[in-house]
């Protein structure tokens, strides 16, 4: 009998998720040497052998799998279940966290860092088997036993470099922000057990609720599963996060937690039989909000983990704004464009959670060779980290949404779907077409200033020029995704192949069964006469080069007579321009010393990029509702005596107020 369990995938995939938990306790025990970590890398990968077989298996199949755990807490039956959508975003799960295991081990190796390697390890594991817990879940109260182990894991290992204050900030606001969703999904989960009795999910559109209680159900979802999402104006504990957390981290964080909260609004999408309109142009204007004002505030990062985490929120608009579509089709009745719509948001899902990571290991090897998370103190790095740059370069193209990668094969899709609208009578959703192409020119911007401050020119600092190529377990995860990202770009039906039951899920059996205005074959075909073109033109100017005798000699330097590094384009002139024309979402404050007399000395000029309307609306309000507590706080003395006069007073209220 126990055999033929384990022939039931749906088994597998829990076994997988048990051993992706454990994985870090052996690190626990084994308290010296990196045997421990080895072990938490080896159960990793192990745990990411089982899923993904099963769960494609599953998603072939459209299978759908429930069990029912013997609980004695006062909740209700404690059901899991693994249905199309959870064993799609289980992929992005048991894909990342076995690349960060394998690129921890060089990144974040026991021997150099000990004090922390350990909870780190263990942290890890915890996290990858929550998040699989929040997807699997199908009771609200152990749905939010996994939200919170999930919230907290995450929260230290953010904190891992505990001893920086700029750390301990960002992990305080990553906890509060993290409660306050917290807070908002007790409201959902308090709606839904009080409109149906019972802590159990509803089935798939099931829910009939009035207009009001339905409005109240998506809001709180969309305030809970949005703060972790990191949409706009809710993101405001992603950038320190992102920028402050360990690299790998970085990457499990932005390629799957957020994930997590697009799989949340999702589900709760899922039980209404006819979501109203109102929602997919909620969503759509969040969604073109999100993408295009974080990547305008991404233009403007010097810190090259920031200008990533603003671009996470980019892409989680784009993700959005693709919901949103389909909310909007399926509710006029357009059928095409709900399909465009939710298969970009899945197909986007998956390439995010590729593309993303990726850059994240790519900027953990720079650091981890550089020295600095500052772009303005890099330059030159292609020639000391030449297959890091290579990879970098990978992602970067397929961030921008460019062929042949596989973020151009998702945006395109959601562009198929605006410009079909725009044949339609009412064209307002054409509009989102402009919006999208700006932000996608605007991440190409972002982007080339990331990689050509970066990886080209001089070295800026000793750092630089020291810098080192990451070693093959840094390399082989970034390679991999690299790989993945490329096949997605050339052959997106593989992947389409992946996003159409969850779809199905979704919309409802037969909802993929649509022709795509553009043949997938397409894809190959282009991407593929460019790759061919690529090479010949880099064969071309290699045997040109190879042809012509070689000289050396200076290069121009604009009249300057002693060029140096230090003339060099920064990643912050390069960005000044556009800059400027995002004055009302960014501003640069410049901290500079005073230049006095006739022969000054030397001085000091510092500058940091800030978000006008986090710094300047969203943190002085929490600052005055923070006064506001440190008043309340002064109710608690820590005498017994104190409280029995609370009570006493409550009481005395109560017996006023029934009376």
């Amino acid at each position: 009998m126990f055999f033929d369990m384990l022939r039931d995938p749906a088994v597998l995939v829990l076994c997988a998720i048990t051993l992706a938990g454990c994985s870090g306790f052996p690190g626990l025990l084994l308290r010296h040497g990196p045997l421990g970590q080895r072990v938490a890398s080896a159960a990793a990968l192990l745990s990411s052998l089982i899923a993904l077989p099963s769960l494609i298996y599953l998603l072939f199949w459209r299978q759908t799998s429930s069990f029912t755990l013997d609980w004695n807490l006062p909740f209700g039956p404690c059901e899991i279940a693994l249905d199309p959508l959870s064993a799609f975003f289980l992929i992005p799960i048991f894909l990342v966290f076995p690349a960060g295991s394998l690129y921890a081990l060089g990144y974040w190796p026991a021997v150099s860092r000990s004090t922390s390697e350990r909870s780190v390890t263990f942290f890890y594991g915890l996290l990858a088997c929550a998040m699989a817990l929040v997807v699997v879940a199908r009771n609200g109260a152990l749905f939010m036993i996994a939200w919170e182990v999930m919230a907290l894991s995450g929260y230290f290992l953010l904190v891992a470099e505990h001893a920086e204050e700029e750390v301990r900030g960002a992990g305080t606001v990553y906890l509060v922000a993290s409660h306050l969703g917290a807070a908002a999904l007790m409201v959902l989960f308090s709606t839904l057990l009080l409109s149906t009795g019972a802590f159990q999910f509803p089935a798939a559109c099931s829910l009939q609720l009035s207009a009001g209680l339905s409005a109240l159900v998506f809001c709180a979802a969309l305030a809970g599963f949005g703060s972790k999402a990191g949409l706009m104006p809710l993101h405001i504990w992603l950038p320190s996060a992102h920028a402050n957390a360990p690299s790998h981290v970085s990457a499990i964080l932005s390629g799957v937690m957020l994930k997590v909260g697009i799989y949340g609004i999702l589900r709760v999408i899922s039980f209404f039989p006819h979501p109203p309109l109102w929602w997919g142009a909620l969503l759509t204007a969040a969604g073109l909000t999100s993408a295009l004002m974080g990547i305008c505030i991404a233009s403007a990062q010097k810190d090259i983990k920031r200008l990533l985490a603003y671009s996470s929120i980019e892409n989680l608009g784009i993700i959005c704004t693709g919901i949103g579509v389909y909310l909007l089709a399926a509710a006029s009745g357009n059928r095409l464009l709900a399909y465009l719509g939710l298969a970009a948001a899945l197909f986007h899902v998956l390439n995010h959670a590729i593309f993303k990571p990726l850059l994240f290991f790519s900027a953990g090897s720079v650091i981890h060779a550089a020295g600095t998370r500052e772009l303005d103190r890099m330059g030159g790095l292609a020639k000391r980290m030449p297959k890091t740059a290579f990879l970098s370069l990978c992602g970067a193209v397929a961030i921008c949404g460019l062929p042949p990668f596989n973020g151009f094969a998702s945006e395109m899709l959601l562009y198929l779907g605006f410009f079909g609208e725009a044949q339609a009578g009412a064209p307002y959703l054409a509009l989102g077409a402009p919006v999208l192409a700006l932000v996608g020119g605007v991440a190409v911007i972002s982007f080339v200033k990331l990689y050509g401050i970066a990886f080209l020119g001089a070295p800026r600092t000793e750092g630089s020029a020291q810098s080192h190529e990451a070693p093959f377990s840094m390399l082989a995860p970034m390679g991999l995704l690299a790989l993945l990202a490329m096949l997605g770009g050339l052959f997106p039906q593989l992947f389409l192949a992946l996003v159409n039951p969850a779809l199905a899920a979704l919309a409802g059996p037969g909802a993929d069964a649509v022709a795509l205005p553009i043949a997938p074959v397409w894809f190959a075909v282009a991407g593929g006469c460019l790759l061919l073109l690529s090479v010949a033109l880099f064969l071309f100017l290699k045997g040109r080069s190879k042809a012509v005798s070689a000289a050396t000699g200076p290069t121009w330097g604009c009249g300057y007579l002693r060029p140096a590094a230090s003339i060099q384009y920064t990643g912050s002139s390069f960005g000044a321009l556009f800059g400027s024309l995002a004055a009302p979402v960014i501003r640069t404050r410049i901290w500079a010393g005073k230049v006095t007399g006739v022969a000054p000395a030397a001085t000091k000029l510092s500058y940091t990029p800030e978000e006008t309307v986090l710094q300047r609306i969203l943190l002085p309000a929490i600052s005055i509702i923070g006064v506001g507590f440190a008043f309340v706080r002064r109710l608690q003395h820590g005498e017994v005596h104190v409280y029995i006069l609370y009570i006493f007073a409550t009481l005395l209220l109560l017996m006023l107020w029934v009376h």
